[in-house]
Parts: C-alpha cells; sequence; structure tokens
C-alpha cells in the first residue's frame, strides 16, 4: 500500500511538472510590427504612394478641366440657346460621371495592388515565426498587437528572433499630435 502511494505520488509530480514544462512553450510577438518592419512591406508602400500620386494627379488635372468647364459654359449662358445650355448641362454630367469612375477605379485598382502584393509578404512573416518558435520549442504564438485582446504577456517574446531571421528595418517613428511629446 505504501508503495501504490508513492508510485501514485510520484505520478502526480511527474504529470504536474510536464505541465508546467507545458505552460511555458507559449510565445508571443506584434504581428503588425513584423509586417510594418519588413522590407518588401516598406517597398510597396513607396510603390503605392507613387501610384496614388499619379492617379491623384491624373484625377486633379480632370477636376481642373472640369471646374474650367463649368466657368466657361457659366458666363456664356445668357449667351446660348436652351438647347445648347441643356446639352451643355448634360455634357458636364457626364464629365462629372468620369470623374467619379476614375476615382473609384483609382482606388479599386490601388486596394487590388495592395492585397496582391501583401499575401506574399503576410506568408513570408508566418513562415519565419513559425520558423522561429520551432527552432525554439514554442508551442503557440499569440499576436500581441494592441486591437488583439492580449491583456498580459508572459511568454517569449519573438519579435528580436524574427527580425533577425526575416532582416526587419527599425520601427519607423510615429508623427505625434500637437501637444504631444
Amino acid at each position: 500500500m505504501r508503495k501504490l502511494k508513492s508510485l501514485l505520488l510520484v505520478a502526480i509530480l511527474t504529470l504536474g511538472m510536464s505541465g508546467l514544462a507545458n505552460a511555458q512553450k507559449v510565445g508571443h510577438v506584434v504581428y503588425e510590427r513584423v509586417i510594418a518592419n519588413m522590407p518588401e512591406t516598406r517597398a510597396l508602400s513607396v510603390e503605392l504612394e507613387k501610384i496614388t500620386k499619379t492617379y491623384k494627379d491624373d484625377i486633379d488635372g480632370m477636376k481642373k478641366k472640369f471646374d474650367d468647364k463649368i466657368k466657361k459654359y457659366s458666363a456664356e449662358q445668357g449667351q446660348q440657346t436652351e438647347d445648347t445650355n441643356i446639352q451643355r448641362g448634360q455634357e458636364i454630367k457626364v464629365d462629372q460621371s468620369r470623374i467619379q469612375q476614375a476615382e473609384q477605379a483609382a482606388y479599386q485598382d490601388i486596394q487590388e495592388k495592395q492585397n496582391n502584393k501583401l499575401v506574399p509578404i503576410i506568408g513570408k512573416a508566418r513562415k519565419a515565426i513559425s520558423e522561429v518558435a520551432k527552432a525554439k520549442q514554442i508551442l503557440y504564438v499569440l499576436d500581441a498587437s494592441a486591437s488583439r485582446g492580449l491583456l498580459v504577456a508572459d511568454g517569449e517574446d519573438l519579435y528580436e528572433a524574427v527580425k533577425v531571421k526575416l532582416g526587419l528595418l527599425p520601427d519607423q517613428k510615429q508623427p505625434t499630435a500637437p501637444g504631444q511629446n
């Protein structure tokens, strides 16, 4: 009976220790920070800014021509026939519709490019995090981003190891609001 109690006590302690060992196999990383500091993400950001500027310049040119046309037609309205004024009104509506379509097309194109190019970046980040976790024998990796609901992060922070693996860039300084230091 005494041996049975001793054996049972050893078994409980062993199970308890293995539970403690498994509890230590949790890590965390700020996933948004990893993605934001990848060189590919920064290059994508520069590329999207260029594309956005090109679209903005084109659309601003369309708007300027549109505004000039409205001014011209408004100034000449009293000297034109009613049929001409109706035709010009329809022309203005068509031009306004073209501008709106150009804005929507630009937005959709930029979103599509961003989404298509982010997929491999996200895949690369996930793979690196997975490889780092595996190398450190971490079973679970939690996203420690502010919006993810992680309140306490006692596990190992994997950011530095992922930073080395992916060659992440330094954090970008966030602009501060006026009056904040």
